[in-house]
């Protein structure tokens, strides 16, 4: 994928279901962060960050995430 600024940047997207039954869509993850055959153990930490940067900067904090899926096709 290559962004405006023309740096070549590849994301892959993840839906997000916490332990409290919400979802979070499409949630953007630098592809350098994947690892593993589905580069779920990359992609949890960096939305565990992400989450905890939300909640740092004043927003609603989230229950623990249960799982990920990562979002095909798009």
């Amino acid at each position: 994928m290559r962004n405006r600024g023309g740096k070549n940047t590849e994301t892959a997207l993840f839906d997000v279901i916490y332990e409290d039954g919400t979802l979070s869509s499409n949630r953007k993850v630098p592809g350098a962060a994947l690892e593993g055959p589905d580069g779920e153990e990359g992609a949890r930490a960096v939305l565990e960050e992400q989450d905890r940067k939300v909640v740092a900067a004043g927003g609603p904090p989230r229950s623990r995430i249960k799982t990920i899926k990562r979002v095909r096709g798009r």
